[in-house]
Parts: structure tokens; sequence; C-alpha cells
């Protein structure tokens, strides 16, 4: 097969699940127990996952046929939505939404109508009990209590039996044996990843390297301090000058002789009596 499916996002759980259980088969189980270099099973699960679909491939023809088969079936269930919303919407427009209504209606009449004549025929008793018409009234009344009940009966019976049929009955337009093929579909594949991809997958790469980490660099040995002829590294402190008495150094650092300092002569100000002039 040139052109072989991708799995698909929504069946990536599935291929892990089955890897999952493949991975706690009983070959598999002991051969990761037996010495040696090998991947460990977290190892082999990873490696697995990342090469999904070439593992995969080994299945793809029941899982072209198995995705075919279900998009089959979602177009069909989409259909029977719309088909049954336009049929249930007929249904309720016709006059079969008439029944329900009746066995609605017809017993609060019923009552309302009974609760009256019986008001006005023992008031006609009350007055006169001899009287044909308040008994012809009465027995109106009592008349139109069971027409109420019986019509009442009739309406739970007849929402019992549909609910039945509803129940029983298949949604419009879905094809049971396109589901049954869907599912059949489903655990053929299954098998097949299992046993020619999975398994298979998992004994060719178990004996592989584990993936080595890279090791750190190198750090410099330090130098052995009691080997014979190692001498400490002679440090000097380096020159520096400060400001001395005249703000200048001499050229080995040392501060010349301060400058001997005279004060500056004064000699007060020369005064002449006013009488003299």
């Amino acid at each position: 097969m040139t052109n072989t499916p991708h799995l698909l996002a929504e069946d990536r759980p599935e291929f892990e699940r089955i890897l999952d259980e493949a991975l706690r088969d009983g070959s598999i189980v002991e051969s990761l127990r037996a010495p040696g270099p090998h991947l460990n099973s977290e190892q082999l699960r990873t490696k697995t996952l990342l090469a999904a679909d070439t593992v995969a491939a080994a299945a793809a023809s029941e899982y072209e046929h198995y995705t075919g088969l279900r998009a089959n079936l979602r177009q069909s269930d989409d259909s029977s939505v719309s088909a049954g919303g336009l049929s249930t919407r007929l249904h309720s427009e016709d006059g079969a939404g008439f029944f329900p209504v009746l066995t609605v209606l017809t017993p609060i009449l019923a009552w309302a109508a009974a609760a009256v004549l019986l008001l006005i025929g023992y008031s006609l008793r009350a007055t006169d009990p001899e009287l044909a018409l308040g008994k012809a009234v009465v027995t109106a009344g009592w008349i139109s209590i069971a027409v109420g009940i019986a019509a009442l009966s009739v309406g739970i019976i007849g929402l019992l039996l549909t609910a039945l049929r509803d129940g029983s009955a298949m949604p419009y337009g879905q094809d049971r044996q396109l589901s049954d093929d869907v599912a059949e579909a489903r655990l053929a594949w299954h098998t097949a990843l299992r046993d020619r991809a999975i398994l298979p997958y998992l004994h060719g790469n178990l004996d592989s390297e584990p993936a080595l980490s890279p090791q750190p660099a190198t750090r410099p040995t330090p130098p052995d301090l009691l080997s014979p002829g190692y001498s400490t590294a002679s440090y000097s402190s380096p020159g520096f000058t400060s400001p001395g008495v005249e703000g200048l150094t001499d050229q080995e650092g040392r501060q010349p002789r301060a400058a001997e300092f005279s004060s500056p002569g004064y000699s007060p100000p020369g005064f002449t009596n006013p009488d003299e002039g």
C-alpha cells in the first residue's frame, strides 16, 4: 500500500491503550527482566509512541476499513437526526397531535359540566324531592363524571403505548447492520495493531542500546600541593601611589620629605600721630 493512512488524533488514545497492553505481554515482560543492556519499559514506550504512524502502518488495511465504515455510520446518524426532526415536526403539525389534546381537554370539560349539573340537580331536589327534573340533572352530572374518568384512562393508556412503541423502535434511518460492522472492524484493527504492529516492533527494538546522556566537560585537575617540587606561585601587590604632602611621590612610591613651611611675614601698618601732621 503506497499511501498509508496516518493515525487520526481521535484514535491515538486507542493506540496508547493497546501499547500499554502489549507492554504487559508475557514475552515482553520476560525480555525486560533479562540482564544485559536494553531499553526499559518507559524508554520502549516512548520510542514506540514517537514512531506511532510507522508502527501502525503494519495494520493499515484494517485501519482504513474501520475508518471508512465509521465515516459512513456518522453520515447515517447525521441524516437520521435531520430526518427524525423533520418527521417529528410534520407529525405534530398533522392530525396525530389532536388526540393528546383531546384526551386532556375531555376530562376537564366533563368534570366541569358534572360539577354544574350536580349543583343544580341537588338544589332542585332540595326544593322539591319529588321533582323529576332534579333527578335527571343529578343523573346527568354523574354521567359527566364517568365520561371524564373514561377519557383520562384512554389518554393514559395511549401515552403508555406511544412510549413503548418509541422505545422499541430504532431511530429513523439508522442501520443496525452498519453499527455491527463498525464494531467488528474496530476489533479487527485492534487485533492487527497489537499482533502485527506493536508486538513485533517492541521485540525488534528491545535490545537497542539505551541512549547515553552526554558527559559533562572535564574540569582541570587541581595541582597536588604535596607533590615534590611544587612551589607556591609568587604574587606581587600592584603599586599604588598616594598623594604625599605635595601630592606627589617618587618613582619608587616613597613620599618625599615635606617641604619646609614658613609663615608669611606680617608687619603692622604704620600709624602717624595726627599732631605731627
